[in-house]
């Protein structure tokens, strides 16, 4: 029984060096179906999702009021019935008729500050249909690199319960033979159990991102979903001063408040020609009684506003419209300062991943891997409990689920500063991680 013992722990650290030395094996994920790459889910995300058809139809309307917005009032048509005799209303030979059309021209610029005007409020709504892109891109990105790390913690969790039911096997042969105490599988029994509720913790994370990402792609959340890639990270090191001047000029929160700034302006000088008067031009034809000089005529009619004679009202919109651009103008400031603390933080955190994902890769799980084997070592010459070499085994599992979980905070942190800056990073400085390397 002890040689049989001693062989079951050889295969067992068989499969664990192997492990350790090769690293993930085929992923977990391959295996659900049809396959999915981030590139192809942001396609489908950035052509389905229906956050993004709303804001593209709400461009779309911008787009159609800006054809409108420089028009003409409609033209009116009138015709008075001047002067019939109320004894005999039916005489209309004794009555003036009046024919007359309309039609209001506005003053001086107006029409060309109010196209100006629509043009600006569309690049608007397309700096927000961008921004919303971007956000969304971002968020499929996570989604997408939550469930690369489920399903590469999902292995290592099928790895684990296969050495612990070996472990609980051998445990329950020892105790059958009086070589171990009972203890020692009530223990791997319990361990047993947890991983239980574990796997249950690992299955609803990995239903909650399928479903996000389903649901940013505008599919069923209910779905299946395969996914096939690789985690991202940078050697390259990331300029703070390149990264701020990218979002300056890309980021599309900034691009909205620049224009909502030309908007203020556009409707400050939109106010500003208030007092410019409109004018209504009319042109009618007049039919006199009979018996008239003339009993045909036509009839010339110019009217105006007079605004000048209103001015504490144009006054205070001439206000309003400068504080509104003023606002703006403020609004941009502060959120090129938030935008600036995003692309900070959003690096501070990529430079920590970066870091612990190196100190267990190159630290700590070869640190974990010798603590395996001496206690291994230790076990077969009966110098330590069965205890010891579980607990050495789930350490090195820890640390190689920590490794993945580094890694993927790497490609989630970069899917941040890419958002933070608007703009995707440089290819020359992205390099897939390759899960197979660990």
């Amino acid at each position: 029984m002890k040689r049989t013992s001693i062989y079951i722990c050889w295969l067992w650290f068989a499969c664990v060096g192997a492990h350790a030395q090769s690293g993930p094996q085929q992923p977990f994920h391959k295996t659900l179906g049809t396959q999915l790459s981030i590139e192809r889910a942001t396609e489908l995300a950035l052509r389905n999702n229906p956050e993004i058809k709303t804001a593209v139809r709400r461009v779309t309307l911008a787009d159609t009021k800006t054809l409108t917005a420089g028009s003409l009032d409609d033209p009116m048509f009138m015709y008075r019935d001047w002067g019939t005799p109320l004894k005999q209303p039916w005489d209309l030979n004794q009555a003036q008729h009046m024919f007359m059309f309309q039609q209001t021209f506005p003053g001086e610029g107006k029409r060309l500050a109010r196209t100006r005007l629509g043009k600006d409020n569309a690049e608007v709504g397309r700096s927000e249909l961008e921004s919303l892109r971007q956000d969304i891109s971002a968020r499929v990105r996570k989604s997408f690199v939550d469930l690369l790390r489920n399903a590469d913690e999902m292995r290592l969790h099928e790895k684990q319960a296969a050495l612990l039911r070996d472990a609980l096997a051998t445990a329950t042969s020892k105790y059958s033979v009086g070589k171990a105490p009972q203890a020692d599988v009530l223990r791997a029994q319990i361990v047993q159990t947890k991983l239980v509720d574990h796997l249950i913790q690992l299955e609803q994370e990995r239903d909650l991102a399928r479903a996000e990402l389903n649901t940013l792609m505008g599919i069923d959340p209910a779905a299946p979903l395969e996914i096939a890639g690789e985690y991202r990270h940078f050697e390259t090191p990331l300029s703070i001063v390149e990264l701020e001047k990218t979002a300056i000029d890309h980021r599309p929160e900034l691009a909205e408040l620049r224009k909502q700034v030309k908007v203020g302006e556009d409707e400050f000088r939109l106010a500003r020609l208030a007092y410019k008067p409109d004018y209504t031009v009319g042109l009618g034809y007049m039919l006199n009684p009979t018996g008239s000089m003339a009993r045909n005529a036509y009839m010339l009619e110019v009217s105006l506003n007079l605004p000048w004679l209103n001015r504490e009202k144009h006054d205070n919109e001439i206000k309003q419209a400068d504080v509104a651009t003023e606002i703006s103008r403020d609004e941009l400031d502060a959120r090129r300062a938030v935008v600036f603390l995003e692309i900070e933080s959003a690096l501070i955190r990529v430079r920590s991943a970066q870091r612990s994902m190196k100190l267990y890769r190159d630290t700590l799980t070869p640190q974990a891997e010798a603590t395996f084997q001496a206690a291994l070592a230790a076990y077969q010459n009966d110098r330590s409990d069965f205890l010891n070499l579980i607990d050495s085994q789930n350490m090195l599992l820890d640390v190689q689920t920590s490794y993945f979980k580094s890694a993927a905070e790497i490609d989630a942190r970069l899917a941040d500063l890419e958002r933070a800056i608007g703009a995707p990073l440089t290819s020359n400085s992205a390099d897939s991680f390759d899960r197979e390397d660990k």
